[in-house]
């Protein structure tokens, strides 16, 4: 005779635990639509709005990876649709608003650019995604496509606010594209931030760095993030030739 089974065993987990996971997917398609919204915008020039959009696909974006992790809910089918929403709002949109902003006039020269930084960044996801078993959690190899996104959004923010047109930085926008889309595929190293563990009790001094920094960001937007991202698109390069004087110094 065969053992009773109660009723709730007969229902299957995967069914029950499934819906838990469109809750990340919520903030990626929050970021896919910002990144969309960044292209529509820049077809319209509206650039300034389009520029704002990539960094709201940003915050999605750093958001749906840490909900999914803090109510585990990580799925195969969560890491493929944020692979494809980055492609979109941090791929497309970057290279078609700094094209339709500066580069438009340019001729060849300008599509080659944004079309180098296009495929870096496709480059640099599927590296990522092929890599991300193997590589060390704490850094990133090459500058994180969102990273890059937003020193283009911030260029041009920056600029727009201080009444600059596309026209007049066309080779400065030029040289920045290249720029970002060539160290998205480099092997320099880049912090992650994937160590802070945000369940963690911190001191009181940290939350109030926090509260300095957003006071910072909000006393002028467009210059302050376009700083930061700089300065960590630099940091991969000061961290290589930092790593090779040591090593010199360790082999003499």
């Amino acid at each position: 005779m065969p053992a009773f089974r109660p009723r709730k065993a007969l229902v299957n987990p995967e069914l029950r635990r499934r819906g838990i996971y469109i809750l990340p997917n919520l903030f990626t398609t929050a970021a896919l639509f910002a990144g969309f919204y960044a292209i529509v915008q820049a077809m319209t020039d509206r650039f300034e709005q389009a520029a704002v959009a990539i960094f709201i696909a940003m915050i999605m974006d750093g958001l749906d990876g840490r909900v999914a992790r803090l109510t585990r809910t990580q799925s195969a089918f969560g890491a493929e649709y944020d692979s494809l929403s980055d492609m979109v709002s941090f791929g497309v949109a970057p290279a078609l608003v700094m094209f339709e902003w500066a580069m438009k006039g340019m001729g060849k020269w300008g599509w080659i650019a944004a079309f180098v930084y296009c495929v870096c960044a496709a480059l640099r996801l599927a590296r990522f995604n092929t890599n991300i078993e193997v590589v060390d959690k704490r850094f990133f190899q090459g500058l994180p496509s969102p990273a890059a996104a937003a020193l283009i959004a911030g260029f041009v923010w920056v600029l727009m606010d201080l009444n600059y047109t596309g026209e007049e930085v066309h080779w400065y926008a030029w040289a920045l594209t290249l720029f970002a889309g060539i160290t998205m595929v480099s092997n320099f190293r880049y912090y992650s931030g994937k160590d802070i563990n945000l369940r963690r009790s911190v001191p009181f001094i940290v939350v109030l760095a926090i509260v300095l920094f957003f006071i910072l960001v909000s006393s002028y937007p467009p210059g302050i993030l376009f700083a930061l991202f700089l300065c960590y698109a630099f940091s991969g390069y000061v961290m290589a030739v930092w790593g090779w004087l040591q090593r010199r110094r360790t082999a003499v």
